[in-house]
């Protein structure tokens, strides 16, 4: 079993989960690797920092970057020239990235990057579309779900609102919003869980909502479910229930079927930045 993470130091990390030790140590990144993702279809791993995401092959145990992907839509062989120093300004025509997500067959990769969020086809590593249309600020947050010749690309924003995508398999170009779902947080989006037909949506309101995909209708809404900002989501394995992580270190469980809190602890002095799970553990990240 491994388990990765990422550091303020500029790298990304392999573990082994069950020695304890360090694996490998993904480096040369221009700031802070804000998110890490693993792809167990393809043994490949992508890093984020700033405007840049690293495609890491680790089929050997190495840390070899083979391509750098731009929030531009530029592909570079091997990683870019980054200089030693912590980089803060970006480069001319480069965004933030703020997150990413993997179709479940792992051929697509979507980076949320300023209000759109491109699509890449990781067969040829190349920018094949964007998904624009209707959020009036950043995209902070993605999650994917995949049906029978498409994926369901959902979007949460700092503009308060959920769009949803539908990307049929090798569609390319600008494509829009199936629909959003009403009504909008009070705040920006900072979290997202998916499942079935059901999603779950946290919020710098310190709100989770409940949605029915199917029907696109808020099924409930859990007003205060944290003191601060709900910034993590995800589901315990083989299990209806919900784990939320917020800005003030708090993790909550939830029954997903009535959506009824279950238990609380608190897991950290700072903000929950992550969750994940496996049969076994749950693992939470912070600074």
């Amino acid at each position: 079993f491994i388990f990765q993470s990422y550091f303020p130091d500029r790298t990304a990390k392999t573990w082994d989960l069950t020695t304890g030790k360090e694996l490998i140590s993904f480096s040369g990144h221009p700031n802070n690797v804000l998110k890490v993702k693993y792809c167990e279809k393809n043994k490949m791993t992508f890093t984020v920092s700033q405007s840049y995401v690293k495609v890491w092959d680790i089929r050997d145990n190495s840390s070899k970057c083979i391509k750098t992907l731009s929030s531009s839509g530029l592909s570079s062989s091997g990683t870019v020239n980054i200089s030693t120093t912590r980089q803060t300004d970006l480069v001319p025509g480069e965004h933030h990235i703020n997150d990413i997500a993997l179709s479940e067959d792992g051929f697509m990769l979507y980076c949320a990057t300023g209000n759109i969020v491109r699509a890449w086809d990781l067969r040829r590593y190349s920018a094949v579309g964007k998904l624009s249309g209707l959020h009036t600020a950043a995209v902070m947050v993605l999650a994917v779900k995949a049906q029978d010749t498409s994926s369901l690309v959902v979007t949460g924003s700092k503009d308060h609102t959920i769009k949803i995508f539908e990307v049929i398999d090798d569609a390319a170009g600008v494509l829009s919003p199936k629909y959003g779902l009403e009504p909008p947080h009070y705040d920006g989006i900072q979290s997202l869980a998916i499942t079935d037909q059901t999603l779950f949506s946290g919020s710098r309101d310190s709100c989770i909502k409940k949605w029915n995909l199917e029907d696109q209708q808020l099924k409930q809404s859990m007003n205060q479910a944290h003191k601060d900002w709900v910034c993590a989501l995800d589901f315990v394995p083989n299990s209806n229930y919900l784990i939320s992580g917020c800005r003030g270190g708090f993790l909550k469980l939830w029954q997903t079927d009535n959506f009824t809190p279950v238990g609380e602890m608190k897991a950290h002095s700072s903000p929950i930045n992550a969750i994940a799970t496996n049969s076994s553990s749950i693992f939470t990240a912070s600074k």
